[in-house]
């Protein structure tokens, strides 16, 4: 274990976009195993990801500084510093901020790691499936309905 600070914190624990979205993967450097810690730097005029929600992930958000909106199944909410909110996994609340303001929107970011997990994007329809050590992309459209897990209920189109 050792003791460490956020601002020098070693390249492989940190993320960027061209955009110029930054995530400090606080927990991971730490050595964190079941919960993971985050800070996310979102510029103006910026998403912190892609409106989403979690079949497994349970996730806790809490604004540091700036102003912004969280788009949460929906609703678009004003954020600023000091608010904060759980989300539960497995309730298809479906999540984003967006940078509305005039410096960059900084947000703690902590939530369960799993192995499995399923995340939805509604605006375009595609699930991200995490299994196995795995991932796989599809589009909702996709999915087979007509497939059943029944042993006894054979296809007969062949």
């Amino acid at each position: 274990m050792n003791l460490l600070n956020a601002e020098n914190l070693p390249e492989g624990f940190i993320w960027s976009d061209s955009v110029g979205l930054i995530t400090k993967s606080l927990g991971a450097a730490a050595g964190s195993q079941k919960i993971y810690v985050n800070i996310d730097y979102v510029p103006p005029k910026a998403y912190s990801t892609k409106y989403h929600s979690h079949s497994q992930q349970e996730e806790f958000f809490m604004i540091i500084s700036g102003t912004g909106t969280l788009r949460l199944n929906g609703e678009e909410l004003p954020v600023k510093q000091g608010d904060f909110i759980a989300k539960p996994a497995g309730q298809e609340i479906a999540h984003t901020f967006y940078n509305s303001g005039k410096e960059s929107l900084v947000i703690l970011d902590v939530g369960t790691n799993e192995k499995e997990d399923t995340c939805y994007y509604p605006d375009e329809d595609i699930y991200l499936q995490k299994s196995n050590g795995e991932r796989r992309i599809f589009k909702g459209k996709d999915l087979d309905t007509s497939w059943t897990s029944e042993p006894n209920c054979l296809d007969r189109s062949e």
